[in-house]
């Protein structure tokens, strides 16, 4: 049974209610498999641990937070069975259409909400219209409830099409604020015979009705974690027997911010959190550093962490601390292939409601759809990112980020109709 506008915009609606974090996305999965599985006949739908590579899995929150959601999305109601094989925070999805012979088209939609806090403004559409976030501290922010939406939709409508020849691949991905999730698909078994990969996002500044056939500009990202130890004394009696853990933490700090930035293309650093000490007369033993380095490439940006360690490593010498260094997550840059650009756009410029055409823009951040666009792309097939416009009242990542849920249908319009063309030319 095909899917309304209105189908689709409940289906958004309840995913914007019941945002999850990265790892914790329990609803969310069991609500999509429960739709997928009520609206189609799937050749293949992998749940959680058979759609990812779990050992691949980065910034995974604890255990009490995974505990916390978990029970949050049994609570709410979904199908038991599938939410006892998310147990761990193995979330995520690959739904699978396979129609004949032809290319394997991948698509890639993320599905994570962000620790926001959603606006109760009246003049908030979501307040207005009773869908505002019902959990406190977390919201969709960033979109993704509507890109999880649209996977749905282009599924729906690659099911009943009889222009396309070939395979669909949906991956419905976990975790990417974090950039913690792409890697763990990028290593799965699904990507492997993918010619053609897909991703998108809604929104990044365009309105409604333009769309960005093909975003570069991906910052390739690392997180770096520093804990210097030191020894605690009495700040007052005996300041000359401590070593100040938190003094080497700031002097890395600043010294962070004064790596020289490189020639051959953009670099970023920040020290995101910065933590220690236990009271005003100690002096601390123990203090911690959470950072990022970006660069426009990898290679720019494994410069800004090695730059990064050796600021960090003198800072805590000059101080005679010691320090330990944790890699967290992190995801590399990409480049969308013009072969996809130019389908994206011919396709783009013919679908209603459409008005605007960008061929390519810049992204500016980082994501890890850049995982699985690598991946198809070392595997010689290509990729492309899709920017789907639309107005947002609120910036991403702020209280106020809304949709406009028109660009949800022009966003299936345009990724389905280049599904089908992709299939047709079967390049």
């Amino acid at each position: 049974m095909a899917l309304t506008e209105s189908d689709r915009i409940s289906l958004r609606r309840d995913l914007h209610r019941r945002p999850e974090p990265a790892w914790c996305e329990f609803y969310t999965t069991a609500r999509l498999a429960e739709e997928l599985k009520s609206q189609l006949d799937l050749d293949a739908l992998h749940v959680g641990p058979d759609a990812i590579a779990g050992d691949h899995r980065m910034a995974v929150p604890d255990e009490a937070e995974l505990a916390y959601w978990y029970d949050r999305a049994r609570e709410a109601g979904v199908d038991e069975a599938v939410l006892e094989s998310l147990e761990g925070g193995y979330t995520g999805l690959v739904a699978v259409l396979e129609r004949g012979e032809g290319p394997t088209v991948g698509l890639r939609v993320d599905i994570d909400g962000l620790p926001v806090e959603e606006s109760d403004d009246a003049a908030h559409e979501p307040a207005a219209e009773g869908f505002r976030s019902e959990y406190e501290g977390a919201m969709h922010a960033c979109g993704h409830d509507a890109h999880a939406t649209i996977g749905v939709g282009v599924l729906e409508r690659i099911a009943e099409s009889g222009e396309f020849s070939g395979t669909l691949k949906v991956f419905f991905q976990p975790a990417e604020e974090v950039v913690g999730g792409g890697k763990s698909m990028a290593k799965s078994d699904h990507i492997q015979d993918v010619d053609h990969l897909l991703a998108l996002h809604i929104g990044l500044d365009h309105p409604t009705g333009e769309i960005v056939a093909g975003i570069d500009g991906f910052l390739a990202v690392r997180h770096l974690e520093a804990e210097f130890t030191g020894e605690s004394s009495h700040a007052g009696g005996h300041p000359e027997q401590g070593r100040n853990a938190v003094q080497a933490m700031a002097t890395a700090v600043q010294n962070l911010y004064g790596i020289p930035r490189h020639n051959d293309g953009k670099t970023r650093v920040n020290a995101g959190v910065v933590e220690g000490g236990t009271a005003a007369n100690v002096i601390p033993e123990e203090a911690r550093i959470l950072a990022e380095v970006r660069g426009e490439t990898t290679e720019l940006m494994e410069y800004m962490h090695s730059k990064a360690r050796h600021v960090v490593r003198s800072a805590a010498e000059m101080h005679e601390c010691t320090v330990d260094f944790a890699i967290g997550a992190e995801a590399p840059s990409a480049t969308s292939d013009q072969e996809l650009v130019d389908i994206v756009a011919d396709v783009a410029g013919r679908t209603e409601g459409v008005e605007r055409v960008l061929e390519r823009d810049e992204l500016g951040g980082s994501e890890d759809a850049t995982f699985l666009m690598q991946a198809v792309q070392e595997n010689g097939g290509t990729a492309c990112y899709v920017g789907i416009g639309t107005d947002h009242p609120g910036g991403h990542h702020t209280p106020t980020f809304d949709v406009d849920e028109a660009s949800v249908a022009h966003g299936v319009d345009v990724i389905a109709g280049t599904i089908e063309r992709i299939g047709q030319r079967g390049f």
